[in-house]
């Protein structure tokens, strides 16, 4: 059963700063993998990152890598994980190809108001107004950041990532779920080991695997693999022992903001109005939907 924060005052801040700081890496991430993707295909990159980060974790949690017989919950919550995980990161990968860093952490954003609404349908209940009013404006934000206006239709990179957010608020419930009922290190160790399995089994025949060991490609596999990935993902199955998945989805929302900025500063991107006003309704559409400022008040969690 997840913590009261009532209770445990001390460790649900602890959680919320930890959870802040995880929003921060993976937001000035964007930027290094796509400029990585110039010189590695994505599966192999990917199978890369995650293999450093499983081999990180074997060794940091030796006692737990060494047990032969681990719990059938465990295994069950930790493959779960890693398969949403698996998929999330593949389909924001991919889609980083064909849309800016900051476009992609917009729309993987929106992962964040689909939490509450699968919540919602798990437990087969209406939404109250503000969540309708939540994802009516984070949907006219992602249309106004993705559409094409002289077709209207949205671009490729935009579509695979809006596939990777429904894969992140997936596996945002599924570690909300499993966390405060196994060991959070063994969560991570097991989540991040299946991703890696599922990318070394498909780098080699989905697409043909290239990789130029240049220092951007290095960099970017240390900073993702150790820092983003065996880290981040260790910090939220800890965290998540004290707090609830739209608590963290609501946190997570300072993700695309960080995105941006690093973004900004390293690659001077700028958003154009129409982008601007988009990413400005899914951070409404995000709060709306998380805070329930009226219409019901909050849901439990």
């Amino acid at each position: 059963m997840t913590l009261s924060r009532g209770t445990h005052d001390r460790p649900a801040w602890r959680a919320d700063l930890a959870l802040v700081g995880v929003a921060l890496i993976w937001g000035a991430t964007f930027v290094l993998v796509k400029q990585a993707l110039q010189d590695a295909s994505t599966l192999l990159f990917l199978a890369l990152r995650f293999s450093l980060a499983a081999l990180a974790l074997a060794v940091a949690f030796r006692p737990l890598a060494s047990k032969l017989a681990p719990p059938r919950t465990l295994l069950a919550g930790g493959a779960l994980a890693g398969l949403c995980l698996s998929a999330g990161y593949l389909f924001q990968t991919v889609g980083l190809r064909y849309t800016s860093p900051s476009k992609s952490a917009f729309i993987t954003g929106l992962s964040i108001v689909m939490v509450p609404v699968f919540g919602a349908a798990w437990r087969r209940q209406l939404p109250v107004a503000a969540e309708v009013l939540g994802v009516l404006a984070a949907t006219a934000g992602l249309g106004l950041m993705t559409l094409n206006p002289e077709t209207l239709r949205i671009e490729r990179g935009d579509l695979l990532t809006l596939a990777c957010a429904v894969a992140f608020a997936a596996h945002l419930l599924v570690v909300g779920h499993y966390a405060p009922r196994v060991s959070f290190k063994a969560l991570a160790l097991v989540q991040v080991a299946t991703a890696a399995v599922l990318g070394l089994g498909a780098c080699w025949w989905v697409e043909p695997p290239l990789i130029r060991w240049t220092p951007g490609v290095i960099v970017a596999l240390i900073v993702t693999g150790l820092l983003a990935t065996a880290l981040a993902f260790s910090v939220q199955a800890w965290a998540q022992q004290y707090t609830t998945p739209t608590h963290t989805a609501l946190i997570f929302a300072l993700e695309p903001v960080f995105a941006w900025l690093t973004s900004y500063l390293l690659a001077g991107e700028l958003l154009s109005l129409r982008v601007s006003l988009g990413a400005g309704l899914i951070l409404a559409g995000i709060l709306l939907v998380e805070l329930k400022p009226f219409g019901g008040g909050q849901r439990p969690r």
